[in-house]
């Protein structure tokens, strides 16, 4: 597959799961095209579409490290994000991210992944997390910052006041993964 034929495929109407899956598989094989997909992000985003951020994501759950030479665009991508239907996918590729870093310590994320990027990462999981958007994004940010927190002290006690005060208003999913957060941060003295 080359840059171009990657844009039609994910400008040619609403893809349905099959076509995700079918175009994932494609994409399993072609490392170099996650910069063109990110690119892909950013265009859509702009155009109220999502098929290459949900393409993205899917990607990721198979190969998350097919990203990493990617990180700075990645970064920035995440800065300019307004669509709720690219924040979500792309705050769950986050998590992944954060997860593989922190709770695996995968030597390979740990190596590639710099302050910066964290930095990017967990800037823009607050702004998810505190800004208008929907459950998915939030608790995906939540279980981000999580992590986030293991590295960055004050990052721990803002989530926690942040939960506290807003839990008594979420849906039943929020408020079920801010009391496990919650927990969490329990645990750790917090």
């Amino acid at each position: 597959m080359t840059a171009d034929e990657l844009h039609l495929a994910v400008n040619s109407g609403r893809l349905s799961k099959l076509q995700i899956t079918g175009l994932v598989a494609i994409l399993e094989q072609a490392p170099d095209l996650v910069g063109d997909l990110l690119k892909e992000i950013k265009a859509q985003d702009k155009e109220d579409t999502f098929n290459a951020s949900w393409t993205f994501d899917h990607l990721m759950r198979k190969k998350l490290v097919y990203l990493l030479p990617f990180m700075d665009d990645f970064s920035q991508v995440l800065t300019e994000l307004k669509d709720q239907s690219s924040i979500r996918p792309m705050a769950h590729v986050c998590q992944m991210l954060c997860e593989t870093y922190f709770k695996h310590k995968d030597p390979i994320f740990v190596k590639n992944i710099s302050q910066n990027h964290l930095e990017a990462i967990m800037t823009c999981c607050f702004d998810w997390f505190i800004g208008e958007h929907k459950v998915a994004a939030k608790v995906f940010s939540m279980r981000t910052l999580f992590y986030l927190g293991g590295k960055f002290d004050w990052v721990h006690p803002e989530l926690k006041m942040i939960l506290e005060a807003t839990i008594s208003e979420g849906t039943s999913g929020y408020k079920n993964s801010a009391k496990k957060t919650l927990d969490k941060l329990a645990k750790l003295g917090h």
